[in-house]
């Protein structure tokens, strides 16, 4: 006669390690390390877990559990409602090389009823989540991920070329409030590479044209516009509130002035630069890391540095380096991954070849070094015209 299930069950436990919920509860005051999965259905997650825990469902632990906890060495411990489903899992972990792992003795209702601490996950509507879908299958991501794009603000200085699709990639992404500083119109000529606007807004605020863009594309985002050209007068008030800058300037005398800013305000720059076919990227974070200054200490001189409008570019290529600015923005506001601190990331188009450049902090830099020497806004069109 076969085995029940009942029978199954009665094995699995005999063969897996166990916890009490007690003893969970005592390791999180403690600090213990440990690594908590909760293998219940999204939609029973979504009704409160564990403090910390991570939502990998039973029904997708074999093809999540290695990206979620690549660690197979890691202390591990499984809960589900009553305690079944994670002594399944439990079994399922041991079998894929998992070494440390334990399963819950009961589950997440006896916790909930217990009074032990829980905590929610943030509270997407039905859309958000279908609009969504894609990042709340990452780990990374997820719905608390996603809920910190939506109460997150960025501020894109430019909706040109660089500007164009970090803001359109920010917006798909769910990057709750959006800043653009710009003081042109749409222009013909803008639309070989500045994909935010279209022919039948020439003629329009670059803001403005912006703004429709990014509403028609996600309506969660907000777009705070700012029809003025940033300068020493305008800088803080411009700045306050956002949580990184991805810099689009096309001009030395702003780039050191947003520098400077951030510097002063410890906010990050994300920067881009492009020239013809080649594009550079990097991230400044204040006091964890190089500045704009340690980069490049005085401005070229203006023959060696001349503008996309006396020079050129290829159209595609500020698609290319703004959409990584764009990445390191998103990296940055969930805190994962590595940010491109301390290093330029340099983009041959032609060659098609990226390359690396080590950046550090310059010690005696006047604005960020061991002893400033530039503790106020100066006049920065004088500074690069020297």
């Amino acid at each position: 006669m076969g085995s029940t299930y009942s029978d199954l069950i009665a094995e699995i436990r005999q063969s897996i390690r166990t916890v009490s919920l007690e003893e969970i509860k005592g390791r999180l005051e403690s600090h213990v390390p440990m690594v908590l999965v909760d293998v219940r259905e999204k939609e029973e997650y979504r009704q409160g877990y564990i403090p910390g825990a991570l939502s990998v469902p039973r029904g997708f632990l074999e093809m999540q559990i290695e990206q979620a906890v690549p660690d197979k060495n890691a202390p591990v411990v499984l809960y589900c409602a009553g305690g079944t489903r994670s002594a399944l899992a439990a079994r399922t972990l041991a079998e894929l090389g998992y070494t440390r792992v334990e399963s819950a003795t009961l589950g997440f209702v006896r916790w909930k009823d217990s009074g032990f601490p829980m905590e929610k996950p943030p509270a997407l509507s039905d859309a958000q989540r279908s609009r969504y879908a894609r990042h709340l299958l990452l780990d990374e991501v997820g719905e608390r991920g996603q809920a910190k794009l939506l109460a997150s603000k960025v501020l894109l200085l430019g909706a040109g070329g660089l500007g164009s699709p970090a803001a359109l990639y920010l917006a798909a992404a769910g990057v709750g409030t959006i800043g653009v500083v710009d003081l042109d119109v749409v222009e013909a000529s803008n639309l070989q590479r500045q994909i935010l606007h279209a022919t039948s807004r020439v003629g329009m605020p670059k803001v403005s044209s912006a703004e429709k863009a990014i509403g028609d594309l996600n309506p969660d985002v907000k777009v705070v516009a700012f029809e003025e050209r940033l300068d020493s007068s305008n800088v803080e008030r411009i700045f306050s509130g956002f949580d990184i800058i991805v810099d689009g300037c096309d001009n030395f005398p702003t780039r050191y002035l947003v520098s400077d800013a951030s510097v002063w305000l410890n906010i990050p720059v994300v920067h881009g630069s492009i020239f013809r076919f080649e594009g550079q990227v990097t991230t400044f974070v204040p006091k964890d890391g190089p500045c704009y200054r340690c980069l490049y200490p005085e401005p070229p001189p203006a023959h060696l540095a001349p503008s996309c409008a006396e020079a050129g570019v290829l159209g595609i290529l500020p698609g290319v380096v703004g959409t990584i600015q764009a990445t390191e923005a998103i990296k940055y506001l969930l805190g994962r991954g590595d940010l491109l601190k301390g290093r330029l990331l340099c983009y041959d188009s032609m060659r098609m070849k990226f390359r690396e450049l080590k950046l550090r902090r310059d010690p005696t830099c006047p604005v960020c070094g061991e002893n400033p020497s530039i503790t106020e806004y100066i006049d920065y069109e004088q500074f690069c015209a020297v």
